[in-house]
């Protein structure tokens, strides 16, 4: 038997989800419980408790969004080039994990910043080579499935995060300390569960040793270009999910009082949906799915833009981001993983997330700073124009773009 011939142990059978993508879906379950617990209180606790002004909660949010990607590359390439995605995935998670504990002793502007980069550097390091596994593991008929199965236990941890985050503030009213101990043992379990049962897949005998140059050749050739313009563009215009959250909290005082549970209401139309979108993708084209889920975005921008609303509309709102997340978070990797060589899998797709980490950062910043001059319904409004502008450009840009190419065997090592 040859080693491209050779059945990997976790790799997809016909129909069927790998079992390394089931297990890669249990470690971001737990990671998201974890990190998702600190992600639905800080916007409060950053402007209410720290007292953040829009504009530093801007910054801030945008090293939240987008200092990942500064080693979403450095990442992507070191599963390449070493052959060990799942170690290099195992080195991010376990950043994040000691991040967590870290806000125990973070009181100020300063040190919040640097656990929260802290944070994110262990998350854009993590990300390409946890993806390129669930590439390597899965039909390639499959992607958009086998994405949308994992980003499905990804966003059931996302949604009880917020729950036990709201139990223990329910409890203990102000009590974040017993958060951020929580969120970090949940976090280990992650850890636990990835460094003992996922396998280390990697592309056939010799695909792994792939140059620096060779690697840069990948993710700059052509058909990665344009899917590259349209991602960068679109996260350009894409505003934090807590600057919607506080911008309804602002003129509702349903949001305000159940203000950790907006996530979760997200986070259950995401888990509804990331299947069923993801499988759609497959067959109807995922640039498509892709340019559709940035409709249901603009949908969101007009909804929380209105003067008041009550509790139809925050809630609509709250679906529409979930349909956004469902069509486009795990889309644009099976996209994107489709169109560079097996052995830069990783690269194409820390590429991608890299621009897209890059350009929310901006946005953030932007937005923060738009919402000081002119507050939030404004500035919805203006972003909300600009994407009515950019969508149909991006659907130009993707058109000529296919993703079906053949996926070549693995090797677990």
């Amino acid at each position: 038997m040859t080693v491209r011939d050779r059945p990997a142990e976790g790799r997809s059978a016909a129909g069927k989800v790998a079992t390394t993508v089931l297990l890669l879906g249990t470690v971001s379950l737990l990671t998201d419980v974890s990190s998702e617990m600190v992600a639905s209180v800080l916007p409060l606790y950053l402007t209410a408790a720290v007292g953040l002004s829009p504009v530093a909660y801007g910054f801030l949010d945008g090293m939240y969004q987008g200092v990942s990607a500064f080693l979403r590359i450095a990442g992507g390439y070191a599963g390449d080039r070493g052959g060990q995605p799942k170690w290099v995935a195992v080195l991010g998670y376990g950043a994040s994990a000691v991040s967590r504990i870290a806000m125990l002793f973070a009181t100020g502007f300063a040190a919040i910043t640097a656990v929260v980069t802290a944070d994110r550097l262990g998350k854009g390091l993590r990300t390409a080579p946890r993806d390129a596994l669930i590439a390597e593991s899965s039909d390639p008929r499959m992607l958009g499935r086998a994405f949308g199965v994992h980003r499905t236990l990804d966003t059931i941890g996302a949604a009880i995060g917020p729950l036990v985050a709201f139990a223990l503030l329910a409890v203990v009213p102000g009590s974040y300390d017993s958060i951020w101990v929580v969120s970090f043992a949940f976090a280990v379990v992650g850890v636990a569960v990835l460094v003992l049962f996922v396998p280390n897949l990697r592309p056939a005998a010799g695909a792994a040793r792939i140059g620096l140059r060779r690697a840069f050749r990948a993710v700059g050739a052509r058909p990665l270009r344009r899917p590259l313009l349209a991602a960068g563009l679109l996260g350009l215009l894409t505003v934090g999910d807590g600057f919607l959250y506080l911008s309804l909290q602002e003129r509702d005082d349903f949001a305000a009082l159940w203000f950790p549970l907006l996530y979760v209401g997200t986070n259950i139309a995401y888990l509804a949906l990331a299947v069923p979108l993801g499988r759609l993708a497959d067959r109807v084209g995922r640039a498509r799915v892709l340019v559709a889920g940035h409709g249901a975005l603009l949908a969101c921008y007009l909804l929380a833009a209105l003067p008041s609303g009550g509790v139809g509309v925050t809630l609509s709102v709250l679906l529409l981001l979930g349909v956004f997340y469902a069509a486009t978070d795990g889309v644009l990797p099976a996209l994107v993983s489709r169109l560079v060589p097996a052995e830069a899998r990783g690269s194409g797709i820390a590429a991608a997330q890299t621009v897209v980490a890059l350009a929310r950062f901006a946005s953030s910043v932007l937005f923060g700073l738009m919402w000081s001059v002119q507050g939030p319904g404004s500035s919805l409004l203006i972003f909300g124009g600009v994407l009515l502008v950019a969508i149909p450009f991006v659907w130009w840009l993707l058109r000529g773009v296919h993703d079906d190419a053949a996926t070549p065997g693995v090797v677990e090592s």
